[in-house]
């Protein structure tokens, strides 16, 4: 009967949770102001419809969806209970959901995101998701631009005003009538006949670059992140 209820229980907090999540951002989004910074690039290849790479880490997860300017995008998420409420939450932003991680369902996840592409949409990628260590890129995306052609686009973003929470990831919450500094680095391609080492250089070359954009948006606010 606690199996039973329990489940029931596990449910209905999947179904409200997306809900509830969905129009938090929403209202938050409506009280920041968001700074672009070096983003120019990144909004032409939106406006001419150059179907692209974002790579953001993990504990920048939570805002990406408000500055995307793209016609349509696609991530992946988790096979877990929490994959399933972001991918719902994420459904209320039009943004499609593939199912997988790098741990389970990696390979079938990496190949519908290929499809995806195909299909028109931008490919968004958590490289240090979902379990860490954090800051550090897997190569996955590196093989996704291999595969696909895309650029990759690292971005970033900072908050005067945030909660920065003590899970591994340090997700970052940017609070009401924050400023945020939105910032985009310079864009990578990968050769569709590189090999190993090259993939690996791809992968050091993302990771400093992200590590850059990062602080430059923490820069730009004058703020710095919490390390303890």
């Amino acid at each position: 009967m606690r199996v039973k209820w329990r489940e029931r229980l596990l449910g209905v907090v999947v179904g409200i949770a997306p809900v509830l999540l969905s129009g938090a951002l929403r209202l938050l989004a409506k009280t920041i102001r968001i700074e672009y910074h070096d983003a120019d690039e990144l909004f032409a290849c939106w406006a001419r419809r150059e179907r692209i790479i974002i790579a953001f880490w993990h504990n920048r997860a939570l805002l990406m969806p408000v500055p995307y300017h793209g016609d349509k995008m696609c991530i992946m998420n988790s096979q877990h209970r929490d994959g399933e409420i972001a991918t719902r939450a994420l459904a209320r932003w039009g943004i499609r959901s593939v199912r997988g991680s790098a741990t389970r369902g990696g390979v079938g996840g990496f190949l519908q995101l290929v499809a995806a592409y195909r299909e028109g949409y931008d490919l968004a990628v958590v490289p240090d998701g979902p379990r860490g260590p954090l800051y550090v890129v897997k190569p996955g995306v590196i093989h996704l631009a291999k595969a696909t052609g895309a650029r990759i686009f690292p971005v970033s973003y900072a908050a005067s005003r945030k909660k920065q929470l003590r899970s591994w990831d340090r997700l970052i919450i940017p609070l009401p009538f924050a400023r945020v500094a939105f910032v985009a680095g310079e864009p990578l391609t990968v050769d569709r006949n590189a090999d190993e080492a090259e993939i690996d250089g791809k992968r050091s070359l993302l990771e400093e670059r992200l590590k850059n954009a990062t602080a430059a948006a923490e820069a730009a606010v004058g703020g710095r992140e919490e390390t303890s």
